[in-house]
């Protein structure tokens, strides 16, 4: 299957690598597609996986995969993006992730903050 990150990659190639192993993230745009894949996927573990620790939502990881499940996702747009390259220690990501909640088209629009800690980049929240 094509990755629902929206790369033209395979998910085989794409965000499962950072599924099955979070540290091979080296960007902090590639660590936001790969949420958004965990999304559509509602892999809630690496929604908490990738979570930094200090921001981690762990009381509402039923919910969050609930909600994930309930919602037809269509596409994911990063629209811009500063820091956060493999070097980096911080980084913002600006995106639009749409999708269909009972039958209505809607949007997430966020400007994500990320963080590196031991050589691992980690969601953070709102910027």
């Amino acid at each position: 299957m094509n990755c629902p990150c929206g790369n033209s990659k395979k998910y085989a190639a794409c965000c499962q690598l950072a599924h099955q192993s979070h540290k091979t993230v080296k960007t902090a745009a590639q660590l936001m597609r790969s949420r958004y894949t965990a999304f559509v996927l509602a892999d809630g573990d690496y929604l908490m996986e990738s979570h930094h620790q200090d921001t981690r939502p762990i009381k509402e990881l039923e919910n969050i995969v609930a909600w994930a499940k309930s919602v037809e996702w269509i596409a994911l747009t990063i629209t811009s993006k500063t820091k956060g390259l493999e070097n980096d220690m911080e980084g913002t990501v600006a995106f639009k992730a749409s999708f269909k909640e009972k039958g209505q088209l809607s949007s997430i629009d966020e400007h994500s903050k990320f963080v590196k800690e031991n050589g691992c980049w980690y969601y953070l929240g709102f910027a």
